[in-house]
């Protein structure tokens, strides 16, 4: 499946709604992100980072409101489009999702288990081809030469790598990552963010990642997207973006998103102007 259109954004949120009973999880959500760029969901916990990021790849439905991605309704793709929508879409957990005992490259491979038939019980029932891009993917984040070791004797910062290239070896358009960096140490944490930063750039994916550090996203963000309570309270390029502006996401219940004046320059060159 290809992009519809190359001159739409390829992640679209029109007024949508997320409840869960009585809990107001997203409250009339409208951006878009543009091809190309780094997006941070900056908040706090709870604040509706995680609901929204599963939205684009259709874990979760929303209640009211439109969700496109890549030209498609995620809401109303099912079966075999839904799941060629998802193989584009690679998305890295707060909490790795490794499985333990398998080996690195064993736990690259499943991610291209959706393009596969049958189950693979163990690393030699993955076609050579398979095996080979995983140890390409585990080459870019500097672990090849850990392939044949256990993923649980890992470091946390290590594990993050792994997951990172097991969604990159799907070849995604879009690469969402839920808080990365989350039970990692500072310096870890700046790592991984710089590594999911440049292989964006190298492979010109569109990346939208939920945070809660403030420096962290305007370091390594094109724009920033606040979220309180449901509701998108801030949305500006990052740059010229002060650490007291994006701490006022914390602390802004009802405030109206605020908006760059101008439209906002992502920070590589070549890549197409961000809204504000």
């Amino acid at each position: 499946m290809m992009i519809k259109d190359q001159g739409r954004p390829v992640i679209e949120f029109e007024r949508v709604g997320k409840r869960f009973g009585e809990t107001v999880a997203l409250d009339d959500v409208t951006f878009s992100v543009e091809p190309g760029t780094v997006v941070v969901l900056l908040g706090l916990s709870g604040s509706g980072k995680s609901t929204l990021l599963r939205q684009v790849n259709g874990l979760q439905q929303p209640t009211t409101g439109t969700v496109r991605v890549l030209g498609e309704e995620v809401s109303i793709t099912r079966g075999r489009s839904l799941r060629a929508l998802r193989r584009q879409i690679g998305f890295v957990f707060q909490n790795f999702h490794l499985v333990g005992p398998s080996t690195v490259l064993e736990n690259v491979c499943t991610g291209l288990l959706g393009s596969l038939f049958g189950p693979r019980l163990g690393l030699a029932m993955y076609p050579r081809s398979v095996r080979r891009q995983a140890l390409e993917q585990l080459d870019r984040v500097g672990l090849a030469d850990r392939a044949f070791q256990r993923a649980d004797t890992l470091s946390g910062g290590q594990q993050q790598r792994v997951a990172i290239a097991r969604a990159l070896v799907q070849r995604p358009k879009i690469l969402l990552a839920d808080e990365p960096v989350a039970s990692l140490d500072p310096e870890s944490s700046a790592q991984v963010m710089e590594l999911i930063r440049e292989i964006g750039a190298e492979d010109d994916l569109t990346v939208l990642c939920s945070l809660h550090q403030v420096e962290l996203a305007l370091d390594f963000a094109d724009r920033i997207v606040g979220l309180r309570s449901g509701a998108v309270v801030l949305d500006r390029a990052a740059v010229g973006l002060s650490r007291e502006q994006a701490m006022e996401i914390y602390g802004s219940v009802g405030a109206q998103p605020e908006t760059a004046a101008e439209p906002a320059r992502p920070v590589r060159v070549g890549q197409p102007a961000l809204a504000g």
